[in-house]
């Protein structure tokens, strides 16, 4: 016997699962999953932070999907994005930017390809009872799989009305989008 939590829930997996699909037969660049860590001291040795490989993903707005055998079959709220390249040196012009240039010195640590998009600090999403009634990006209500732009949106959409929308751009990009 099934019921609204238990068909919600379901229906989330099921649409994430044909997007993920429909994203890798189309052939769409999926981008790296990584992870900021900051190692600890050695022998009073300060070491630099890295990121750790978790896999890989597509960036379909709001939500990270598993593209690889690491993600297959996960979901994430979409957090930080870096480009790796070279961080350059320390300029000291805003925080914000010293920052960024850190990220980008963690990826390049953590051996992600030149002109690789890195995504960290995302936050995972249970594809489980915990959904129905979150507060997460990704939630049930009423037995319906609904997403938010961000846990502070209060609109939110249909899940399947969403990944028809951004998976349709990610597979037909509008003309002049990629040029």
């Amino acid at each position: 016997m099934t019921d609204g939590v238990t068909d919600g829930v379901e229906r989330a997996r099921a649409l994430l699962d044909d997007a993920a699909r429909t994203l890798r037969a189309a052939g769409v660049p999926d981008e790296a999953l990584g992870e900021y860590v900051e190692p600890k001291a050695v022998l009073g040795i300060r070491r630099e932070p890295t990121m750790r490989s978790l896999g890989r993903v597509w960036r379909v707005g709001a939500l990270l999907i598993g593209a690889s055998v690491e993600t297959g079959g996960r979901v994430w709220a979409t957090g930080s994005i870096t480009r790796v390249t070279d961080p350059g040196r320390a300029q000291f012009q805003s925080v914000s930017a010293e920052v960024r240039r850190a990220y980008r010195a963690a990826a390049a640590k953590g051996h992600f390809g030149a002109g690789d998009t890195v995504n960290h600090g995302a936050t995972p999403i249970p594809l489980d009872a915990t959904l129905v009634g979150s507060d997460a990006v990704l939630f049930v209500a009423d037995g319906v799989p609904l997403v938010r732009w961000s846990p502070a949106a209060g609109a939110a959409v249909p899940l399947d009305d969403y990944l028809a929308d951004r998976v349709g751009l990610l597979v037909e990009p509008p003309r002049g989008a990629t040029d």
